[in-house]
């Protein structure tokens, strides 16, 4: 058997002394073979991404490791100073962050921010950093490769984005790569291009992946070897095959658990419920300026959409980044203007209303976002925007805080929260205060705008539970806009596809999953990883061993 290519033994981070619990990672021992593509699994505060900034050197100040070794080419990581460190991030390790856009400079161009990997490492010419550069611009499959290179980072899409990241990463061919959730935020098949793309490097490179991730489609897809992390430490790891199909400790089987199924939900009838949303030949269409290296163009964002919602029911959305689901959403809430069309809520149609008409209607229709870190603003308490809504709105504050308190019972959270600050709650409980802020105006739509797909699959699995539960209790009509078909099955009652600004299929979800009439609708089904991956039953699975909570398995 080859040396591994990274030896993590014993590795012990201290937290700071006040934190809830002494170490971020206690006693942690893995190891990542050539080729090998390891998965980290595990929720938010399980000590995957603090492995993952050990091993890279890039701690934070707070967080100190204090036991073990990380033996990465023959010498600890732990025992190098800071530069010498410093001289192995890039050439001979690198990491592939989950937010392409926060990893890139927004003020220079990708080929500059390529080509400046070159130039810190090695001293090769510029006119050999540019062709290194072309050649790693081709090799990620990134096309017109010229515009590319002199393009800034907002000109690209997501996964365009992600691409220039893997390209930076793998410019001085590292023995080590380290993924730290790169497909999270990417559609389905821009998703599955990345993970194909990293399967291909690995055999090409020969470069072993740190992969950490939340998604277990995205560990069936790819993973040779899953390790489970809890509370930071390792209790379960194997090969692929035996973690998920048969996993042994009772943490991995509540997170397995936790993973969506394939199969539909079952919901209540919607026969003979009233029409709450109306949609009629929207149009949406934005003129691009040219560039140097593209001509000026018309996007048609939004062509003829047409479709009603009843009360109760949840209407999913879904397609490719740029097939006009966000801009369908902007123009039913009117942060766009539709071309032409009506947008019917009730007998109102609030499309053809101006701006300060529009004011009074604003609450009929609720957002909730992608990400509930950038949606509250850290600086005024709970309760403050929560009632911010309904106080615009020419309520009493005391009433509006009375109802903050039974709303925040709803959603499950003490009401004593409302006098904390958003940085005193997990991802989960914070989408869960997103969630109350809608609803405190008493919208009769409420549309949730990938609203789980940045949570661990435990925290969205009760935020799903908990938006069925919503609009059960007030008669919510909610548009879901979701890349995640399995969620879509779990929570929608019908759905509808976009392709190109246009609704290219729509039905029950048992019929547009069961027999896709269209070719697009195939191939997002197809594209969704882990598509051999069945979620296994693990009430009728063995016992698992009787292991404290928190210990190793055997396995």
């Amino acid at each position: 058997m080859t040396d591994p290519i990274l030896s993590i033994r014993g590795l012990t981070v201290d937290l700071p002394p006040r934190a809830d619990r002494a170490h971020a990672v206690e006693g942690l021992t893995l190891e990542i073979q050539p080729r090998e593509i390891v998965c980290i699994v595990g929720e938010s505060g399980s000590g995957k991404s603090i492995t993952a900034f050990t091993t890279m050197g890039l701690l934070p100040r707070a967080l100190t490791p204090s036991a073990g070794e990380v033996i990465f080419e023959g010498r600890d990581l732990l025992k190098l100073s800071p530069g010498a460190h410093a001289k192995l991030r890039g050439s001979r390790m690198a990491m592939i962050f989950q937010e392409p856009m926060s990893a890139l400079n927004p003020c220079y161009t990708v080929g500059d921010q390529i080509e400046e990997m070159f130039e810190s490492h090695t001293d090769l010419p510029r006119a050999e950093r540019r062709a290194r550069t072309m050649r790693l611009l081709e090799e990620v499959r990134l096309p017109e490769p010229e515009r590319i290179y002199s393009s800034y980072p907002h000109q690209l899409s997501g996964g365009q984005r992600q691409r220039i990241v893997i390209a930076m990463a793998l410019a001085l061919d590292p023995a080590l790569l380290i993924a730290d959730e790169p497909t999270t935020a990417l559609d389905l098949s821009t998703q599955a291009q990345i993970l194909h793309l990293l399967k291909e490097l690995r055999e090409k490179h020969s470069a072993g992946i740190m992969f950490v991730t939340h998604d277990f489609d995205v560990v069936a897809e790819i993973a040779d070897r899953v390790v489970v992390m809890q509370h930071g430490r390792i209790v379960e790891q194997g090969t692929a095959e035996e973690v998920l199909n048969r996993p042994r400790h009772p943490y991995t089987r509540l997170l397995i658990d936790a993973v969506p199924r394939r199969t539909r939900a079952v919901h209540a009838s919607l026969d003979g419920r009233p029409e709450v949303l109306r949609v009629e030949g929207l149009n949406k269409t934005y003129h691009v300026k040219g560039t140097m290296f593209r001509a000026s163009r018309t996007v048609a964002a939004c062509r003829d959409i047409r479709f009603s919602v009843r009360r109760g029911e949840t209407l999913g959305i879904v397609g490719e980044s740029g097939s006009g689901k966000s801009t369908l959403v902007k123009c039913l809430i009117r942060l766009e203007d539709p071309d032409s069309g009506s947008v019917w809520v009730g007998a109102d149609d609030i499309a053809a209303y101006s701006r300060r008409a529009l004011h009074r209607f604003r609450k009929q229709i609720q957002i909730v976002f992608q990400d509930p870190y950038g949606s509250l603003n850290p600086r005024r308490t709970i309760g403050d925007q929560l009632v911010e809504g309904p106080v615009n709105f020419g309520e009493n504050r005391a009433e509006a805080m009375e109802r903050a308190r039974e709303l925040m019972r709803i959603v499950r959270l003490d009401p004593e929260v409302l006098n904390r600050y958003p940085n005193q709650f997990s991802g989960g409980q914070r989408q869960r205060i997103c969630i109350a802020r809608a609803l405190m105006v008493g919208p009769k739509v409420l549309i949730a705008d990938e609203a789980v797909s940045a949570l661990d699959v435990s925290v969205q699995k009760e935020v799903l539970k908990l938006l069925n539960e919503i609009r059960d209790r007030m008669g919510l009509t909610v548009l879901f806009i979701t890349h995640d078909l399995r969620v879509a099955a779990q929570v929608c009652d019908n759905l509808i596809v976009m392709q190109d600004g246009e609704i290219v299929e729509r039905g029950s979800v048992d019929a547009v999953f069961g027999a896709p009439s269209h070719p697009y609708t195939r191939k997002l089904l197809d594209a969704q990883p882990g598509q051999g991956w069945v979620v296994p039953d693990t009430s009728k699975l063995p016992p698992a061993p009787d292991l404290a909570p928190g210990a190793r398995s055997l396995a």
